[in-house]
């Protein structure tokens, strides 16, 4: 075990979506007490943390509210060593049907949890990135200086927290560090996404709906993400740094659905469905890493190759199809 984690005070904001779920699992097995920041609904429902069985489940403090709240915010960050703050609405379709919704949440619910961080001078501050930010690459793969092009209302959301976290460092002495992790995938993701929306047709339509089918990603399998965050948590002198992480390899959306087609096994169709086409100048066309810097300064390379992410995904998902509502998959 890391002992660096130990009896560490760790919050972690997002901690019921994706991402934050399996952050909150790994940093329990390391030893870190985890507060864990769930953004109040009137089920009472804690995301994907609901109804897991977390190790060590002990150590987790829950916290129900809003980061558009300051005084939540503030009860959040109180005595917390290290922040990571995940939280925020992630959807691309969505922002361009409600951009001031994502636009507002987004930066002001970082705003306050940056204002908690300072007051509670946090030892560091971890800034959730999206290699969105970068657009279509103008040169790939894509290093941590390529320009930042917003071809979303999301994107431009999460340049806009990006920039306000480093303003923060610069400004008052933050210790703020970012990541970018580029297209994550694995265990309990939203079928919005496109891995599992490829899964879940398949596995339960015999036919998967697809819109552009040239468009290139770089997917990390959810482990790999989590295990950058953890890296960037604990090395020391890195503050005001910003980290890709991505395996450097890409695949298009079509050839991504043949590979997980091939893996599933069985004859299912690839159909063009023209009502999942992105609008055209805001399609991100192609996303590959650069990751070297994670690499070289904070020891990071991803472990999981996209055949073993995708079976494990594959092998979730076919036990959980309950889960995935028809139409889930829509946007």
């Amino acid at each position: 075990m890391n002992d660096y984690w130990k009896g560490r005070r760790v919050l972690v904001t997002g901690a019921g979506g994706f991402i934050g779920s399996h952050l909150v699992e790994r940093l329990l097995d390391l030893g870190a007490g985890v507060t864990a920041f769930v953004r109040y609904n009137a089920a009472g429902s804690r995301g994907l943390l609901e109804g897991l069985p977390l190790p060590n489940a002990e150590r987790v403090r829950f916290i129900d509210g809003d980061l558009l709240d300051a005084q939540a915010a503030e009860q959040a960050a109180d005595g917390q060593d290290i922040i990571f703050h995940l939280a925020a609405i992630i959807a691309i379709p969505f922002s361009y049907q409600h951009p001031s919704l994502v636009a507002s949440n987004n930066y002001l619910s970082t705003l306050n949890i940056l204002q908690a961080a300072r007051r509670g001078r946090a030892a560091r501050f971890i800034q959730t990135s999206s290699s969105e930010v970068y657009g279509t690459a103008l040169r790939a793969p894509i290093d941590e200086n390529h320009p930042l092009q917003a071809q979303s209302p999301y994107a431009a959301s999460k340049i806009a927290c990006d920039k306000l976290a480093q303003s923060f460092h610069l400004s008052y002495g933050l210790p703020v560090v970012t990541l970018r992790p580029f297209n994550t995938y694995g265990p309990r993701q939203s079928a919005r996404a496109i891995i599992p929306t490829i899964i879940t047709q398949a596995l339960t339509q015999k036919k998967v709906f697809l819109g552009a089918m040239h468009p290139a990603r770089d997917f990390n399998f959810v482990s790999d993400t989590v295990e950058a965050f953890i890296r960037i948590g604990e090395t020391p002198g890195i503050e005001g740094r910003v980290y890709n992480a991505g395996s450097g390899k890409e695949i298009t959306i079509g050839e991504l659905a043949d590979r997980i087609i091939s893996l599933i096994g069985g004859d299912v169709p690839v159909i063009f469905d023209a009502g999942r086409i992105r609008p055209a100048t805001s399609e991100v066309g192609r996303l590959i890493a650069d990751s070297r810097r994670a690499c070289e300064e904070l020891g990071w390379t991803p472990a999981v190759s996209l055949d073993d992410g995708l079976r494990a995904t594959i092998g979730w998902i076919g036990h959980n199809t309950h889960i995935y509502k028809p139409g889930s998959y829509a946007i």
